[in-house]
């Protein structure tokens, strides 16, 4: 359904050419929300599945350009999720205790269990975008046998390698460039500066960075085709829109989880027997009245659940209606037959 917008290694990313104000899979804002909503429901059910599995988990990766609608579209598409089993982990700048340290050891740290899922908020691509752009890993204490020429080159294939040791470890890992245009940006900055209740987002290094627009695409551009593999893919959002953004996402979000199919685990025969077990020592707890209105609920629930069950034909029972009526059908051809004889 977005294939257009999913990059795993096979085509070229071009950021020139990236449509950022293409409403092309839904073109009308209200449609795109209902199936938001729609999707939004889907989604929190397959991830109590995942979280009661726990076979697998997942990393859903956001980055972007400021203002492009990282956080709000966080909300709206994962809010609706159980707090069980989800948690975000946002990466600003590096602390002193994280640059002592190799700079995927923050990201190691965050990853999920399985059953989980992790919403990064930006991540250890940082440390090819901002520290490509303003070259920091020459600020950054070294070893002296380090190649400060090919850096970024090695962390694109550290990258890839981390990824894909996840993947082959039951964590799935989901990119998420969400890529807006100069002209919006810019008219997000505005409203920053005009709506009262927005002035806490912006800042004036938020201006600052902008002044390194086209080295920000660049690097863009060389992260998305150096780390887009298949396990492990990217997908570039038109975020001019943000409604359209949030529905593109949330559609990105539910195929990921469909594919993971998700279950809940079966309860053995052996374990049923012990929750019975259990059942009959609770209720022994509980005021006797109470205790037997409880069995009495019980045996009337399951004997409704027989009987839904019995109703309910199953291949058997079709095979033996089809079977009579084969039957009825060739004696009354017989009879047929002898009438036409007798005539």
């Amino acid at each position: 359904m977005f294939t257009e917008y999913c990059y795993n290694g096979t085509t070229e990313f071009e950021i020139g050419k990236s449509k950022t104000d293409d409403t092309s899979l839904c073109p009308d804002r209200a449609k795109a929300e209902e199936k938001i909503a729609k999707n939004n429901k889907k989604i929190d059910s397959l991830q109590q599945k995942l979280y009661a599995e726990k076979k697998e988990g997942v990393i859903f990766l956001f980055q972007a350009m400021d203002a492009a609608g990282k956080d709000g579209t966080i909300r709206a598409v994962l809010q609706c999720l159980s707090p069980h089993g989800v948690y975000e982990a946002a990466f600003k700048a590096p602390s002193s205790e994280e640059l002592a340290h190799d700079y995927m050891w923050r990201v190691a740290y965050a990853v999920p269990e399985k059953g989980e899922i992790a919403i990064f908020n930006r991540s250890h691509y940082e440390d090819v975008l901002i520290g490509k752009v303003k070259k920091l890993y020459l600020k950054q204490a070294h070893a002296d046998r380090i190649d400060m020429d090919t850096v970024i080159e090695k962390r694109y294939d550290y990258i890839r390698s981390f990824e894909e040791y996840l993947y082959s470890n039951s964590i799935r890992v989901v990119k998420i460039f969400l890529n807006v245009s100069k002209d919006e940006q810019a008219r997000r900055f505005l409203s920053r500066i005009e709506e009262p209740e927005k002035n806490w987002k912006f800042s004036e290094a938020d201006w600052n960075e902008r002044k390194y627009w086209d080295e920000y695409q660049k690097a863009f551009e060389d992260a998305i085709n150096a780390t887009s593999t298949e396990n492990c893919p990217w997908y570039v959002v038109p975020a001019d829109h943000k409604w359209y953004m949030r529905y593109v996402v949330s559609e990105i979000i539910l195929s990921t989880l469909k594919d993971m199919d998700p279950h809940y685990p079966v309860v053995t025969e052996d374990r049923m027997e012990q929750f019975q077990q259990l059942k009959q020592e609770i209720l022994s707890e509980l005021p006797p009245e109470e205790a037997r209105e409880i069995m009495e609920g019980s045996d009337k629930s399951s004997s409704k659940s027989e009987e839904t069950v019995d109703s309910i034909p199953t291949l058997k029972d079709a095979e033996k209606k089809a079977r009579k009526a084969s039957k009825k059908a060739e004696k009354k051809a017989k009879k047929k037959k002898k009438k036409k004889q007798g005539k």
